[in-house]
């Protein structure tokens, strides 16, 4: 097959930006550029909409890539993905078709919108920002009192990078941080200038528990009915990290039946949210649509790093290829 008649696919571009943030002219020039602005619900969609093309190029993880997709798509012979690794893509089963996976690099200006995010709606749920929005719209004028963050514990699960960050700025805010994960040691802790708390002391005493720790078989559900029910009534609890990091049944009951103050919620267990959200109607959330990455500074990483990755493939020299492991035992 020549340059001419590869066909490349953008997936997952719901704000239609990935054109506009990076020069695809010289990509354009060898090959066909279609961008796709839906998810697809099912292995089966996807399936049928992604088998003419030889190139998928992944936003983060919207689109899961499991084996049984990668084996219906026969003419698949590359894919790019944002970011450092893709947790929903089967990489060996990529490696053993010889499908090259090439990510992006991972830049220090991209990475602040998590944070900041975090922050955006820590202040949000807490001074009420939504709610009020909507009901000075109606003539209301000061319906609710919040509270200020100022001297307030914050709570954060995982001291990673972005759980660093985090504390940085809570510092500034004048709040009190503590912090657990697993393997978080009171040195790690003290490195990052936080004091490590056990994990129920943490949801007894945090005002705002925030959690910024990796999804993963022992992760998953880590924060249920029980560390719900050690919360504070008066206390939120922020996720912009990944959905099932919280038992979603386990959350609906508790903003329901008010057993804490709040949340704010970047994340969910599916993306994107169905027209029946259960959380819709309540005034104790705040809820955005997965924005925590979603800045100009990252995107313009992320598609230039495509451009730079899919032009490195067709001169025949790969570039960033994350599952070189599998394609080399495949060889």
């Amino acid at each position: 097959m020549s340059a001419k008649n590869i066909r490349i696919a953008i997936l997952d571009d719901y704000n239609h930006a990935s054109l506009k943030m990076a020069d695809w002219s010289a990509v354009q020039q060898r090959c066909t550029v279609d961008v796709h602005d839906k998810p697809y619900a099912t292995v089966e969609d996807a399936a049928a909409a992604l088998a003419p093309y030889d190139i998928l190029c992944h936003l983060r993880e919207r689109q899961p890539m499991p084996r049984e997709l990668i084996e219906k798509l026969p003419d698949l012979k590359m894919m790019t993905v944002t970011g450092g690794t893709h947790r929903t893509m089967d990489m060996q089963a990529a490696g053993e078709r010889g499908i090259v996976v090439s990510h992006s690099m991972d830049r220090p200006g991209g990475s602040q919108g998590t944070p900041e995010l975090t922050f955006g709606l820590m202040i949000a749920a807490v001074r009420k920002i939504a709610l009020e929005d909507r009901l000075i719209r109606t003539g209301q004028w000061q319906s609710t009192i919040g509270f200020s963050l100022t001297g307030k514990t914050l709570g954060i699960i995982g001291l990673g990078k972005i759980g660093k960050r985090i504390s940085t700025i809570a510092k500034a805010f004048g709040m009190n941080v503590i912090a657990w994960s697993p393997n978080l040691t009171d040195e790690r802790a003290a490195e990052a200038g936080v004091t490590r708390a056990e994990k129920d002391e943490l949801f007894r005493t945090a005002d705002i528990v925030t959690l910024h720790i990796v999804l993963g078989e022992r992760t998953k559900g880590i924060v249920g009915a029980r560390e719900f029910l050690l919360m504070k009534p008066t206390a939120y609890i922020i996720n912009t990290s990944r959905g099932p990091l919280i038992d979603e049944a386990a959350l609906i009951d508790t903003l329901q039946n008010r057993r804490i103050a709040g949340a704010g919620l970047d994340v969910y267990h599916r993306e994107p949210l169905g027209p029946d959200y259960p959380l819709y109607k309540l005034d104790n959330v705040v809820l955005t649509p997965h924005l925590g990455y979603v800045v100009e500074e990252s995107f313009r990483a992320f598609y230039g790093d495509t451009v730079e990755n899919i032009l490195a493939w067709l001169d025949g020299k790969p570039i960033r290829v994350i599952n070189a492991q599998y394609l080399k035992a495949s060889a």
